[in-house]
Parts: structure tokens; C-alpha cells; sequence
């Protein structure tokens, strides 16, 4: 029915506080739990047919559960990609009155977090920058593109970037030209796009026209797909015709409109997860894919509202 893959992120698995909207606030926090449920979530969508497994250090020990998963399972089969760029600092206290990762492109951050991520070696295919922004510096560090261009040749890996905020489309245009020794250096592009933030479509047709891997994230719009009043009548009506739920039908959405390469489910439990794969058992109606596009709203108020939400 679809090329499209759903794989799993690791953020609301890895940290006991995320940026999300979460249904259940009363669950075990401790580190313990934490590792256990992330060990178990990514055993079920190992089981139900999902390769591709999506980290970053700064999301808590999410990337330290990714490596303890992929060693003592011992799959060949599955595609790991995790980042560079942002360091977590909340120290699994919960609560944490403060931001809870701080960005850094610098050279030694990336050299200092490559040593603990080639541990994902060698089912680790995509190594990315975290949330790259024009103010970073790091689309203009020829320094930095060099260093990453050297993994990808050492190591056979895609580099990828990521992007966040109003200049999502921007960063695309700008990151798909850079060069090192005359070859493109970015292959992937893990990028925001979802029922209210359509603002990249344009630009990641353009990067699929030129081969290059599509991941969205944040296709739930951190939750917000399951509280927004002006969405629920149009989501329920369309999720009813297909007896699934409001999550299944915002990723389907994604599918039918740009069919991206891979999805990133940010399930934090099994059952979650399951709901999730339910979008890749039907296709909406034309219908139904205009009736969800009138739902985009400006990408600086989407972003505002985001930035607003609470670490829980």
C-alpha cells in the first residue's frame, strides 16, 4: 500500500520529563522502570515488524537503551540513527526547573558524542545533527562538514540533519547544497510535518525528487492532534469511518501526502505504539486529505505554541 516505514523514537522513552502531552502522569519514573519499559516497547515493535530505531544523547538514556537493545538482542536487520549536537542536563530530576538540553554544534561536542554513539556500530546507518538552525553556525562550519563527511566515508553512514521552528524549509534549501571534495554531504532529513505544520511540503518534495530519505517527526504534533478543538471534529468523523484512532489517522495523513520514507512513532508505551501501526492498514479518501489540509495553521504560531508547551 505504501513504501513508508513507521520506526520508533526514543525521546519520550529515554527521559522521565518530555515536551509532550501526555495521557498518563502517574507512571514509574525511576531509571529502572524507564530502561524496562523502553527494553520492552522496542522488543514489540521489533516483534511487529519495525527496523528503524531513532535516538540522541540528549534524550535522557535513550541512547545508552538503544545500545544495551541492539547488543544483547543482536539483530541484523534493523537501521539506527541517532544525533550530535545537544547534551541533556536535567540529570533524570524530575521536574527540572530549567532547560533540560543544551545545543552545542561545535567540533569537540561532536567528536566527544561520536565516541559513545559508534557503540550503534554497525546497525547504525544515519548520523544527524541535532536540530540545526541558522544560528548554530553549523550549516557555515566547513570545519565541522569536513569531520562529518570523514565518518560517513569511514564508516558507510547517510549524514543527516534535523530541524525544528519557522525556518524548517530554509535550512532544507541551504543544507541540500553543501558540498565536501565536490559531493552533497547530507542523505537524510528528519524534519517537523504534520496536520498543522505543513510549511515544509514544498521543500521536502524537492529533497524526494532528489532521492534523498524523508523521516518525519512529530507527526502527532507532540500530542497536540488529541486536544486541539478546532482538529477533533474533522479527526473523529475520519478516524470512525476507519475504526481507528485520531493518532492513526494524523500519521496516515502524512503517508498519503508526502509518503515519506519513515515515520517516527514517539510511542512511550506498547499499546500506544500499536494504535500507532494501525496507519499503515488503510489509505484516506481524497476526501478526507483536503478536508485535514484546511486543518495547517501559521508555522509561527505553531512553533510559539510549542515552545509554550510544559516539560511533564
Amino acid at each position: 500500500m505504501t513504501t513508508t516505514k513507521i520506526g520508533l523514537g526514543l525521546a519520550a522513552l529515554g527521559r522521565p520529563d518530555y515536551i509532550n502531552i501526555r495521557q498518563n502522569s502517574k507512571i514509574d519514573k525511576s531509571k529502572s522502570a524507564f530502561k524496562n519499559n523502553a527494553l520492552e516497547v522496542m522488543d514489540f515493535a521489533y516483534k511487529n515488524g519495525v527496523r528503524h530505531f531513532d535516538t540522541a544523547p540528549s534524550y535522557g538514556l535513550g541512547e545508552q537503551f538503544l545500545i544495551d537493545w541492539k547488543n544483547s538482542r543482536k539483530h541484523k536487520d534493523t537501521i539506527l540513527s541517532t544525533k550530535w549536537g545537544y547534551t541533556y542536563v536535567a540529570n533524570w530530576e524530575i521536574g527540572y526547573n530549567g532547560k533540560h538540553e543544551i545545543k552545542e554544534h561545535s567540533l569537540s561536542k561532536l567528536n566527544e558524542q561520536w565516541d559513545i554513539s559508534k557503540q550503534l556500530l554497525p546497525q547504525l546507518k544515519i548520523y544527524q545533527v541535532h536540530s540545526a538552525t541558522l544560528e548554530s553556525g553549523i550549516l557555515n562550519d566547513t570545519t565541522i562538514h569536513e569531520r562529518l563527511f570523514q565518518l560517513k566515508k569511514a564508516h558507510g553512514l547517510q549524514i543527516g540533519i534535523t530541524t525544528s521552528g519557522t525556518n524548517q524549509s530554509e535550512i532544507l534549501r541551504i543544507a541540500k547544497g553543501i558540498t565536501v571534495n565536490k559531493e552533497l554531504l547530507f542523505d537524510s532529513y528528519q524534519v517537523t510535518y504534520n496536520i498543522f505544520e505543513q510549511s515544509t511540503f514544498e521543500a521536502l518534495l524537492e529533497l524526494k525528487n532528489l532521492g534523498k530519505t524523508i523521516i518525519i517527526k512529530e507527526a502527532l504534533a507532540n500530542g497536540r492532534v488529541f486536544t486541539s478543538e478546532n482538529a477533533n471534529t474533522q479527526l473523529e468523523v475520519i478516524s470512525k469511518t476507519h475504526n481507528v484512532g485520531i493518532d492513526a489517522i494524523a500519521i496516515r495523513f502524512v503517508i498519503d501526502t508526502l509518503c515519506p520514507n519513515v515515520i517516527l512513532s514517539g510511542a512511550s508505551n506498547s499499546n500506544h505504539l500499536a494504535q500507532n501501526l494501525k496507519a499503515l492498514d488503510f489509505k484516506l479518501s481524497l476526501e478526507a486529505i483536503a478536508s485535514l489540509k484546511t486543518l495547517k495553521i501559521n508555522s509561527k504560531a505553531y512553533w510559539n505554541e510549542r515552545n509554550n508547551l510544559a516539560w511533564n
